[in-house]
């Protein structure tokens, strides 16, 4: 059985432990804070690493000087178990899912499918969407100022780096409280839209249906932003909507970022990086309002279709055992400064990134998987020489289009993998129209796009790339000349695995 965060790991002597199955288990928060305070990291892989032969002689029985309390003090097969992983070379490996919840404190935040809604859930949501949208726009918690905090005016919103998810899972919850602000609606929750199905009729009708922006929110822009007021937000048909879900790939990206063993990093692996693609092109698979930046939020759609993917985020932190501030770091690699001050601030809200990974809100479902099903994935491009790999025949081939300068390009655009000639995928990146105007984006001006497939979809053809930039009026179209966009490399790879 997998250990949990709240289940010790079984005392039994593990031949060939790895850190992500078994070593991370081996530390409690306490333990971790303790060190941490010395300037000795245990709650990282990189962290343990580099301590590992002193954390193995200080906790080695019987006179081990670490943890100082009875209680922690490991036994004679932990240490076993802990010198084996030294032995043979400090193996990472995949992490196993952890045993589903069977039970837990009651719920403050429950958050439903749209689609199983009553009919008495689902019309006192619409009466708090109503109340928010009939507020004056210059109150701070009128559907008109939320709104603006993701795009125009304020342009809060972090996107493509690791306070992502806290910032939008902070983001839903001040929406939340707006909503129950309304009165005779202080137990609403924003309901989820599982994307995996098509677009419920229930956000195709008033209030969900569009919003007109009562206000011009470029305006008060410096300089001015035009363009947007007047405005009605606009969306595809549910048809359309359905099959831009699928040419984007979008269900294919979500399930890569729910089996991975590590959060990883934007344009490199891991959860977040695939959590991300498939946020980018979902808003793209939308509608033009959705696809926009500067409007994205105006959209009613974009609460429950965000509410959603922190549903996904709270479903792959509960398979790998990360709920807890100290079981999330220890998927993290070298950087974890984004969970420390100062670099760990949500602006405007006074939330902090790490404070974000334990959360009140929960949800009706999660999509889990059973220890029985195996361990998680750990693929990479590259492996430590020291260890053993194995590369198999049925292993995806990674197809990444490395180093797009989306500076120079204006607004959000689509990188398309053409193999002789003919697109065989492609994926949305979502940004504004003037990203040299986004302090965030120029931050993180140089991205990459990766495509995940079987094998025989690219073996025996010629790869190229071209990026379409929609509504894009170019000298040859929507096409926009790679040129600008830093003559981006495509880097193609078999990935591989700890044997």
């Amino acid at each position: 059985m997998a250990p949990t965060e709240n289940t010790p790991t079984a005392e039994q002597v593990i031949a060939a432990p790895t850190y992500l199955a078994d070593i991370r288990f081996f530390f409690r928060p306490e333990d971790v804070a303790h060190m941490a305070a010395k300037g000795i990291e245990l709650g990282t892989y990189d962290g343990l690493k580099s301590n590992a032969l002193s954390v193995h002689a200080q906790t080695a029985p019987p006179n081990s000087l670490m943890p100082p309390d009875a209680e922690g003090k490991w036994s004679a097969e932990r240490s076993q178990t802990f010198r084996n992983w030294i032995v043979n070379g400090f193996p990472l490996g995949t992490a196993t899912p952890a045993e589903p919840p069977t039970h837990g404190p009651a719920p403050t935040r429950l958050r439903k499918d749209v689609t199983t809604l009553s009919e008495d859930e689902f019309d006192l949501l619409a009466t708090a969407f109503r109340g928010l949208m009939d507020r004056d726009p210059e109150a701070p918690d009128s559907y008109f100022s939320l709104a603006g905090h993701h795009g125009l005016p304020d342009s809060w919103c972090l996107h493509h780096q690791d306070r992502y998810n806290p910032w939008h899972r902070e983001y839903l919850r001040v929406f939340e409280d707006a909503l129950r602000s309304v009165p005779g609606c202080e137990a609403v929750t924003i309901p989820y839209w599982d994307i995996s199905t098509p677009l419920p009729e229930r956000l195709q009708q008033p209030p969900f249906d569009q919003y007109v922006l009562p206000a011009d929110p470029g305006a008060a822009v410096t300089p001015p932003v035009s363009g947007f007021f007047p405005y009605t937000t606009e969306r595809y048909p549910a048809a359309d909507i359905a099959q831009n879900v699928a040419a984007y790939e979008v269900l294919e990206d979500i399930r890569t970022s729910l089996v991975q063993s590590l959060w990883g990093a934007y344009n490199v692996n891991g959860y977040q990086d695939f959590s991300i693609q498939a946020h980018d092109s979902g808003h793209g698979s939308i509608g033009p309002t959705m696809g926009t930046q500067e409007v994205a939020s105006y959209d009613p759609v974009f609460w429950f279709f965000h509410c959603n993917l922190d549903r996904l985020w709270l479903s792959w932190q509960t398979r790998i055992s990360a709920t807890t501030l100290t079981g999330f770091r220890s998927t993290l690699g070298e950087n974890t400064d984004w969970l420390s001050a100062p670099f760990n601030a949500l602006p405007p809200y006074s939330t902090t990134a790490d404070q974000t990974i334990e959360t009140e809100a929960s949800y009706d479902r999660l999509e889990l998987l059973s220890p029985v099903e195996g361990p998680l994935e750990n693929l990479s491009g590259s492996i430590d020489a020291a260890h053993s790999f194995a590369f198999r025949s049925a292993s995806p081939v990674s197809v990444r289009v490395k180093g797009i300068h989306r500076l120079n390009i204006p607004g959000s655009f689509v990188v398309n993998l053409l193999a002789d000639g003919e697109p065989v995928a492609k994926r949305f990146f979502f940004q504004p129209t003037d990203p040299p105007g986004c302090a965030n984006c120029v931050e993180h001006g140089v991205v990459n796009i990766d495509f995940r497939m079987p094998q025989e979809r690219l073996l025996d053809r010629t790869l190229s790339v071209r990026i379409d930039v929609p509504g894009h009026a170019g000298e040859i179209g929507e096409a926009f000349p790679l040129a600008r966009a830093g003559n981006p490399t495509i880097n193609a790879r078999l990935l591989v695995e700890e044997a």
